[in-house]
């Protein structure tokens, strides 16, 4: 056998394998174009329509809601702004009140203690007539 009889015997083996791997493959992309995958590109072609569909409606619900939350926000922070003022009038009059209290507390406890020395010295001047009238 000479050398270019082994090599026109071994491509002939080489183009058998060749046109039997193309067969398979042929009979498998054959399968899978009848099969699985069109029914995956058509599921994924569905969803990307209802994704699209989801997200339009999201975006348009998103516009509308937003502009109404921050509307509320907005006078959220009025009705913040108005306590605030609210609170500190109400601690100024709370602070008065308390003042006026303790001024009235030390005025009445000035009256009690003057009027507990005018008690005593009514009682020593009618004490004195009476100690007289008996020596």
């Amino acid at each position: 056998m000479s050398i270019a009889l082994f090599a026109n015997v071994l491509t002939i083996i080489l183009c058998v394998a060749v046109l039997v791997q193309s067969m398979r493959m042929m009979r498998s992309l054959r399968a899978v174009k009848e099969g699985a995958l069109t029914d995956v590109v058509k599921a994924l072609d569905n969803a990307t329509v209802q994704a699209r569909s989801v997200l339009s409606d999201m975006k348009q619900t998103l516009g509308t809601d937003c502009a109404r939350h921050a509307r509320l926000v907005e006078q959220a922070r009025d009705l913040r702004d108005e306590l605030s003022d609210m609170i500190g009038i109400a601690d100024s009059a709370c602070e008065r009140i308390v003042s006026a209290v303790s001024l009235a507390n030390a005025l009445r406890v000035a009256g009690e203690e003057a009027a507990a020395q005018e008690g005593e010295t009514d009682v020593v001047a009618d004490e004195t007539p009476t100690t007289r009238e008996a020596a």
